[in-house]
């Protein structure tokens, strides 16, 4: 039995009493069944908007650890985009090499594959550059090759 059936019955019972309404002590009566009444029906209002807002704090609750969830995930991701760029630029740095320009004296930044490909234009006086590793390659030239090598007789 709920609380509002149970004070609905004890106002039944006390009007099944055909209690004397002129007496004091049956207003007195009569007035607190009615206060036990109003404040159960409010009572049960109360409860049921304090299961409205746990349903509401339930789904704020959900919707936070989403949020928490999506971003944890963004920040590995950024987290791992930031390390492989970082790792990238270590990887460029490492093959970046200084070349000073013979004609005006400026400092070039060159990467691995430039130098390899030989040459490059000054960006400062547009001269071309050539770069020449064939004294590092000697020992990897075949014979065919032996009538166009020169020796530097300094270096021996």
């Amino acid at each position: 039995m709920t609380l509002n059936e149970r004070a609905a019955y004890l106002k039944g019972l006390a009007d099944g009493l055909n209690l004397d309404e002129g007496k004091p002590e049956v207003k007195v009566i009569k007035e607190m069944l009615e206060l036990i009444y109003d404040l159960t029906d409010e009572f049960s209002l109360t409860q049921d908007e304090i299961e409205d807002v746990c349903d509401v704090i339930d789904d704020l609750r959900d919707e936070v650890c989403e949020l928490e969830e999506d971003f944890d995930d963004l920040t590995d991701f950024l987290a791992e985009d930031d390390y492989d760029d970082e790792y990238e630029d270590d990887e460029d740095e490492n093959f970046d090499y200084e070349v000073k320009c013979p004609d005006c004296g400026a400092e070039i930044l060159v990467d691995e594959d430039t130098l390899i490909e030989g040459e490059i234009n000054c960006p400062n006086c547009g001269n071309e550059l050539e770069f020449d590793f064939s004294s590092l390659f000697a020992d990897e030239v075949d014979d065919s090759d032996v009538d166009s090598l020169t020796i530097d007789e300094d270096a021996i």
